[in-house]
């Protein structure tokens, strides 16, 4: 039996993994010329920066995947707890450190905010009751086969939705935990992991922190990338054959069925398809004889980013790992970036240094700044002018908060914006996590991991069930490795 995967992003390559330890023959195909997705790398002069996703949480389920094919993850990907989560920044001089321990990180903000231990620790707790409330109904396996085949267990699943505090705004809950702005910024922060708005996304999302404080930050020691690197590798000894540089032209579809691929003028045959490039380039390019469901691809999509990569003449010992640099009006950035489509002039800045925990990613005495910032996805804005606003006003918010004239300290520099992620990552309109998350209802909304229409043809990645960022990725080809076995 032959599987054909379609993408060689985070789902594509643990599918491909998923897939060979079950005995198929499987084939990758991905248009670039390394895989990865948006977890790659780019090199600056003497300077390595991972491109894109900057946090790793939730390594169990790197090491369940490797441990099916028989081997140790830490073999591949040696990783580390942080200590330190984030170090975060206001323009006011404030500055939080977000420990690993919630016992410390509750201490922290009662010396720095006046708010009480156990308000912290209560508000940690409800994120861990909403991740134990939520993973196996939700996230754990596909949402819509559940809705289809059994509607007790949904029921049963409804009754909770009370208690994962679907009904208020994440922006809501946290202001009546916490009633200070500045703690209230921080945790509204979670909603960007998925590239959502606090101020309208639904309060379940407060189930973010309980991967960070009361599961656990990680670095992989060689940086991001080599978690790429690491699926490659276990792929490669397991059997699989990559093809680069093949992009491919469309799923062939036989009497409602997917039988293979066609790519560079050839028709490649196999016995089921995963695509893991992103659900609307699969449709509207991939499937364009087939019938699209328009009201899943019309959902409101993610916010993308503007990011900069900068090689830095210069160390900074009051930064770590993780830095938020914070805007000083946070409603306004996202009433900006959300509904009106453009950037705000006092941004949040997220500033990634992997040299902290990788000397070799820097020179001596120098450091990788990959600086993030949110951005509105890709409408036909004028993004040449937006990125010259952009960079001047994130060189300003660092100035003021570190003292510092960081300019003239750029050594290399290097841009990625919406246009640029679309192009090199398939991801529609440059939106990071496919559709967003801006209303309760949003879960629902992302396209289920299987064709209820087309037979063997699933889907996996970001863009899909369960949704965006490393971890989900990661569950989306688990999920697609028990439909097809089930199947």
């Amino acid at each position: 039996m032959k599987v054909i995967i379609i993408g060689s992003g985070v789902a594509g390559l643990a599918s491909a993994i998923r897939m060979a330890v079950r005995g198929y023959t499987v084939e990758v195909y991905e248009s670039n010329a390394y895989p990865g997705g948006k977890l790659t790398e780019i090199r600056l002069g003497d300077y390595r920066f991972d491109a894109g996703p900057s946090l790793f949480t939730m390594p169990e389920y790197f090491e369940e995947l490797f441990a099916l094919a028989g081997r140790s993850f830490q073999d591949y990907c040696p990783y580390e707890r942080l200590e330190t989560i984030t170090k975060y920044f206001y323009e006011d001089g404030t500055f939080i450190e977000a420990f690993r321990e919630p016992k410390d990180f509750a201490v922290e903000l009662q010396e720095k905010l006046g708010i009480p231990q156990e308000t912290t620790l209560q508000h940690l707790a409800n994120s861990a009751k909403i991740y134990d409330l939520t993973q196996d109904v939700f996230l754990n396996q596909s949402l819509h086969r559940l809705m289809n085949n059994s509607p007790v267990k949904l029921l049963k699943a409804s009754s909770r939705l009370p208690q994962i505090d679907l009904f208020r705004t994440m922006h809501q809950a946290n202001q009546k935990a916490f009633k200070n702005e500045k703690a209230v910024q921080l945790f509204n922060r979670y909603a960007t992991y998925n590239g959502s708005n606090p101020y309208q996304a639904p309060a379940t999302l407060n189930i973010i922190p309980h991967l960070e404080f009361n599961i656990g930050a990680y670095f992989p020691i060689n940086g991001m990338h080599n978690l790429t690197e690491s699926l490659v590798q276990l792929g490669k000894e397991l059997g699989v054959v990559y093809h680069f540089n093949s992009r491919v032209d469309e799923i062939l579809v036989e009497q409602n069925t997917a039988v293979g691929i066609a790519v560079n003028g050839q028709k490649i045959k196999s016995d089921k398809v995963i695509s893991a490039a992103d659900i609307m380039l699969t449709y509207k390019r991939l499937l364009r004889h087939q019938k699209a469901p328009e009201r899943i691809l019309n959902q409101p999509k993610s916010t993308s980013a503007i990011i900069f990569y900068w090689g830095i003449n210069k160390e900074f010992p009051e930064l770590d790992l993780h830095n938020i640099l914070f805007s000083n009006d946070y409603q306004a950035e996202f009433e900006a970036m959300t509904n009106k489509q453009t950037m705000h002039h006092d941004p949040t800045v997220y500033i990634n240094i992997s040299s902290k925990r990788n000397a070799s990613d820097a020179p001596v005495n120098k450091e990788n700044w990959f600086i993030l910032i949110n951005a509105p996805n890709d409408s036909g804005q004028n993004w040449d002018k937006l990125i010259q606003e952009t960079r001047k006003n994130t060189i300003r918010k660092i100035n003021a908060v570190l003292q510092t004239n960081i300019e003239p300290l750029i050594t290399e520099e290097d841009i990625l914006d919406p246009r640029l992620i679309e192009k090199r990552t398939g991801s529609y309109a440059g939106a990071l996590y496919g559709n967003a998350s801006n209303n309760k209802m949003a879960a629902f909304w992302r396209h289920a991991n299987y064709s209820n229409r087309i037979k063997n043809l699933y889907f996996g990645g970001g863009s899909v069930h369960p949704g965006g960022g490393i971890p989900l990725c990661m569950l989306s080809a688990k999920i697609i490795d028990e439909l097809i076995h089930i199947n």
